[in-house]
């Protein structure tokens, strides 16, 4: 039973295949999340010239034109010459018509509130600004991760077919052998039991790969079907600097997340500022210009009076005062919530810091500890196609059983995706390991695009029903 050469990855290289750098620019262009943060970010901007506005004059302006009418009797108490009092009614008709414009304007000459309502607001444009970077970060962390995790669901998946091949072929020869006496039916079973469960493994592993890709659908709104992995020659080099406390620092330093935070803490401070200025007066300087013409013509007894009108240009300009000396409570509550709310960030600011160290600390040692693991399981690797190759031989001359290649080819199929995995892994870690210092930028996309040079097919073939993802039955069955 010769079945090293049959358990080989199935990564011939597909001619233009996807790269990184491409996947990440789809990624940059068609990322929902991405695309939210942007909007977000904008929407943000206009905070400060919003708060701005309040320290602006404020200039309006009206105009208008009245038509009336009145029509009635009005009671009248009258004397004759002779001093006798009597009454009578005075019927009467009203018409006239008013135009009107007015233009006021009122300057804050000094408001706390609205002062620190724009400190408030200048942190958080900055806040809105250190979210969308991060988020621009974020996204090429979720590009990387969903992208080598179909890499890594590939390696599975050839690493599970070439199994299956390699032990349909090992059952041939176990029947063959029984038929010819050399083995009892129980190695034949045993062999049989082998393959189906790695058919068994081929189906979860293709409904595995068809996750992976269907994640990375979601970022960047495009199916692939073959795509750039890592070669050979991927380098593990040491982060740099080669200190932990360093990166710690740097983290603590530039870490986009934690710096909104700050932000943020620091704008709510400003709102507890802005609530105080209910207890400030408020001085501000009002001016207003107004100009109004009316004709009215009446009519008393049958007899028309025209020209009853009125017109007056006025002129207005002061200061005023104003102090607020009770409102219901209200101002103490407002008060009080903003001084809990910038308790709330201040908390999340010690939340982001201790976050913050644990990503910096967890990375750089995956970084270590991934370049360590690629090593040893690429020796891993080299041992178990050469242990397989002795228990082939072994078994050829009786001195090994069917179990013990069996077990040999469980331990080449596990070292193979587990060699794949730890250098997706490694490349990972390096990423997250950026994203905590905030130093995660594209240029790094392009840098690790260098290490992916060989291609390969991603795409699953046939249809995704249970025939299209069964492998084909044991042979004589």
């Amino acid at each position: 039973m010769f079945l090293g050469g049959i358990l080989m990855f199935g990564t011939a290289g597909a001619a233009g295949a996807t790269n990184f750098l491409q996947v990440y620019h789809e990624a940059l262009q068609n990322d929902p999340t991405y695309r939210q943060a942007y909007a977000t970010y904008m929407a943000a901007r206009e905070a400060r010239p919003e708060a701005w506005a309040a320290l602006l004059p404020q200039i309006t302006a009206t105009a208008g034109k009245t038509w009336s009418h009145s029509a009635g009797r009005s009671g009248q108490i009258n004397s004759t010459a002779s001093g006798t009092l009597y009454s009578y009614q005075l019927p009467y008709t009203s018409d006239g018509d008013t135009k009107q414009w007015s233009v006021n304007l009122t300057e804050n000459l000094f408001s706390w509130t609205d002062w620190m309502n724009l400190k408030a607001a200048d942190k958080q444009v900055a806040q809105a600004q250190a979210n969308y970077e991060a988020a621009a970060q974020n996204l090429i962390l979720r590009t990387a991760t969903a992208y080598f995790n179909v890499l890594a669901a590939v390696d599975t998946l050839h690493a599970q077919e070439s199994s299956l091949k390699a032990l349909t072929l090992g059952l041939t020869q176990a029947k063959e052998r029984y038929r010819i006496g050399l083995i009892a039916i129980t190695d034949v079973e045993q062999a049989r039991a082998a393959r189906d469960t790695a058919a068994a493994a081929v189906i979860t592993a293709k409904q595995t790969l068809a996750n992976a890709l269907d994640q990375l659908q979601v970022i960047t709104g495009s199916e692939y079907t073959d795509m750039d992995e890592p070669g050979p020659g991927l380098p593990l080099a040491m982060p740099h600097p080669a200190s932990q406390q360093v990166w710690v620092h740097t983290s603590l330093q530039q870490n986009l997340t934690l710096i909104a935070a700050r932000l943020a803490a620091d704008a709510a401070q400003d709102r507890v500022r802005a609530a105080f200025g209910s207890d400030v007066p408020t001085v501000s300087l009002v001016a207003s210009r107004s100009y109004s013409t009316g004709n009215t013509r009446e009519t008393v007894f049958g007899q028309l009076f025209h020209d009853l009108g009125a017109t007056s240009n006025d002129r207005q300009i002061g200061i005023e005062f104003s102090l607020p000396l009770f409102s219901g409570g209200g101002d103490e509550a407002r008060i009080h919530q903003t001084q809990y709310q910038a308790m709330a960030a201040e908390d999340a600011v010690e939340q982001a810091s201790r976050s913050t160290v644990q990503q910096a600390r967890d990375a750089y040692l995956g970084v270590i500890t991934g370049i360590a693991n690629v090593r040893a399981l690429r020796q891993a690797l080299i041992s178990s196609q050469t242990a397989l190759k002795a228990t082939e031989a072994g078994y050829k001359f009786g001195t090994q059983t069917e179990i013990d290649v069996l077990n040999a080819l469980s331990a080449l199929v596990s070292a193979q995706t587990n060699y794949a995995t730890s250098r997706y892994s490694y490349i990972n870690s390096l990423i997250q390991l950026q994203y905590a210092a905030g130093t995660l930028s594209a240029p790094e996309v392009a840098t690790i695009n260098g290490w992916l040079t060989r291609a390969v097919r991603v795409g699953l073939s046939g249809a995704m029903t249970p025939e299209g993802i069964t492998p084909p039955a044991a042979p004589n069955e």
